[in-house]
């Protein structure tokens, strides 16, 4: 028992208080999984071509000026 409290964190998640293991800790997170996988799912992107560059993923607002800088001559 005292070798799983040794992995996971001192502090708990950022939104529920579980600890959640050290190494997710060390990547940057401050969620445990379960957490973080409902904040990820909240997150929305627009993915647009841009001319002679590919695909660039964009948040819905900022998609919606890129679009228009695209095509000057159409509003949107």
């Amino acid at each position: 028992m005292s070798n799983i409290k040794t992995q996971l964190t001192t502090q708990g998640c950022h939104y529920c208080g579980l600890l959640y293991p050290i190494a997710r800790a060390e990547l940057g997170y401050d969620t445990c999984k379960t957490c973080g996988e409902l904040e990820a799912r909240k997150v929305r992107h627009t993915v647009v071509p841009i001319n002679k560059s590919g695909y660039m993923a964009y948040s819905p607002a900022a998609a919606k000026e890129v679009v228009k800088q695209l095509n000057p001559k159409r509003s949107v």
